[in-house]
C-alpha cells in the first residue's frame, strides 16, 4: 500500500473535521475543547519524500519570546517549532515517505505537531509567555 493511501486512510477515519485538499494532501480541525480554546488546523502534504505536517500555533505577540521555541526544540523529535519574520509560531513535523508503513506512523507525526501546538498555546494562556514548569520536557513530544 502506498504512503498516500495509508495517510488518506488515516485522515478519512478520523472524527470529525477531515478534507482530501489534493492528491498528495489533506487538511484535519481539531475543535477548540481539544486545542487549547480556539481550532487547530493541521496540513498534511507528501511531497520531495517527505510526509510533512504543519499547524499554526499562536499568532505573534509582543509577550511571546521566540527563543524560548528555539530551546524547546532541543528536546523534540520528528517535530519543531517555527517562527515566522512576523513573528507568528507554526509547529512542523516531517517523515520520510519511506517510514509510513502503517496508520500509526502517521499518527505519530501527527499527534506530535498537534501536541506541540497545543502545547504553545497552553503556555503562552497560563502565563503570557512563560512556558509552564511541567512544559520544559515536553513529556511525549520527544518522539
Amino acid at each position: 500500500m502506498s504512503a498516500a493511501s495509508i495517510v488518506d486512510d488515516y485522515v478519512s477515519a478520523l472524527p470529525g473535521d477531515t478534507r482530501r485538499l489534493g492528491a498528495f494532501e489533506w487538511g484535519v480541525t481539531l475543535q477548540p475543547e481539544a486545542a487549547a480554546g480556539w481550532p487547530l488546523d493541521l496540513g498534511l502534504r507528501i511531497a520531495d519524500g517527505l510526509l510533512r505536517v504543519q499547524a499554526f500555533a499562536l499568532a505573534a505577540d509582543d509577550a511571546i519570546n521566540p527563543w524560548n521555541f528555539l530551546h524547546w526544540n532541543r528536546g523534540t523529535r520528528l517535530v519543531r517549532f517555527a517562527c515566522t519574520r512576523t513573528g507568528d509560531i507554526w509547529v512542523h513535523g516531517d517523515m520520510p515517505v519511506a517510514a509510513i508503513v502503517d496508520e500509526r506512523a502517521v499518527d505519530r507525526i501527527l499527534g506530535l505537531v498537534a501536541e506541540g501546538a497545543i502545547a504553545a498555546r497552553s503556555a503562552m494562556s497560563a502565563d503570557q509567555g512563560s512556558a509552564p514548569a511541567s512544559a520544559t520536557g515536553w513529556g511525549a513530544l520527544g518522539g
